[in-house]
């Protein structure tokens, strides 16, 4: 007799709001705390794990609007789940925050199906690789250049990441010296071995973007993040030429379809799996990439997408992001070490092998 899938019998979600070490900075935004809204899925005896890293304003989203299509439904048909809560929003709006919810609620519905069947997401998702890249993401405009050399040091020198990535474009592209010279910097600390990347976040016109990448061939900077908004398809597909840099954009992709309109103007395809619609929308985004022919890179949430990642043929690397590294460690057992630039997600850790540690959150919550 086939055993029948138990149904979902709560949704519950709270955010949490973590300060920074101190004031941080990128090209075109400045924050000295991150939120994150994790939400719990109850039903058939276990419980699922999910999170966003998003507005607190998504609680009452969660709650209010995702539960109650969610509940009753069978614990086991997540996509059936997704459509619902993707059906029930339509008049919210996908992109933003709504999404973000919708991210956080799905995940957790994946952990809680990938437990009642006593197996890994990854493999509930259809495990490809054994392990994923990653590379050290940080180097916010912020740092003083002896903070910036300890973190790319700490990567590269005692963790044994052979890539990573630093801010540029300071004040919306207006200290253009100063980035290049904390690109010339980063590549004196990590040596001529490691991978060096760059994230502008937008900040540049195509003009400016353009030519700071010719000039990113001197330090062998192989990947260019967001050199103008992600909005700016044109500039975006300006920025590109023979042997330079890889142009990567996506991790505002809310839905299909803004994935869809970046894959012609991107050599990476970047996906977050908390804003995107979670780990259902991450596969279809992903197909999309792969019918171009190109990668896909996890943005940020590192713990979370390397269930993705593993589960992805045509997966590049897991950006392993300061903050959320920092957070993910304190609020959740059983986070993974990206120390040899590799992680592996356990196929013997039922979910996603992630648990809620409530007491150390508990000075966080809102």
């Amino acid at each position: 007799m086939t055993r029948q899938p138990p149904r979902v019998e709560r949704v519950g979600a709270r955010a949490y709001r973590v300060p920074t070490p101190g004031p941080e900075a990128d090209g075109t935004l400045t924050w000295d705390a991150t939120t994150i809204v994790v939400v719990h899925v109850e039903g058939g005896g276990v419980t699922g794990l999910g999170w966003t890293y998003a507005d607190a304003a998504c609680v009452p989203l969660i709650e209010g609007k995702l539960a109650p299509v969610v509940t009753g439904r069978p614990l086991s048909d997540v996509p059936a789940a997704w459509t619902a809560m993707q059906r029930e929003i339509r008049n919210l709006g996908r992109a933003g925050l709504v999404s973000c919810a919708l991210s956080a609620v799905d995940i957790a519905l994946w952990d809680a199906a990938a437990r009642w069947l006593d197996v890994p997401v990854s493999r509930l998702l259809g495990r490809v690789h054994e392990s994923a890249d990653v590379y050290g993401s940080g180097g916010f405009t912020t740092l003083s250049g002896d903070e910036l050399a300890a973190q790319l040091s700490r990567w590269v020198h005692e963790l044994g990441i052979p890539r990573v990535k630093i801010k540029i474009g300071e004040s919306w592209g207006g200290e253009t010296g100063r980035d290049l010279d904390r690109v010339a910097d980063a590549r004196k600390v990590i040596g001529d071995r490691a991978a060096l990347y760059v994230d502008a976040n937008g900040a540049y016109s195509a003009g400016q973007a353009r030519r700071i990448a010719e000039r990113l061939l001197e330090w062998d900077v192989t990947w260019f993040e967001e050199p103008v908004s992600s909005d700016d398809l044109a500039g975006l597909a300006a920025v590109r030429f023979p042997g330079g840099p890889d142009v990567a954009a996506g991790e505002y992709g809310y839905d299909l379809p803004c994935f869809a309109r970046l894959l012609p103007v991107v050599d990476c395809l970047q996906i977050d799996v908390t804003r995107c619609g979670g780990y259902t929308e991450w596969r279809r985004a992903a197909a999309l990439a792969a019918a171009a022919n190109r990668d896909v890179s996890a943005h940020c949430a590192p713990n979370l997408s390397a269930h993705a990642a593993v589960a992805t043929p045509n997966f590049r690397h897991i950006e392993w992001f300061a903050d959320h590294e920092r957070i993910e460690q304190r609020l959740f057992d059983g986070c993974l070490d990206p120390a040899g630039g590799r992680v592996t997600p356990s196929m013997a850790a039922p979910g996603h092998g992630l648990a809620f540690r409530a007491e150390a959150a508990a000075e966080y919550a809102r």
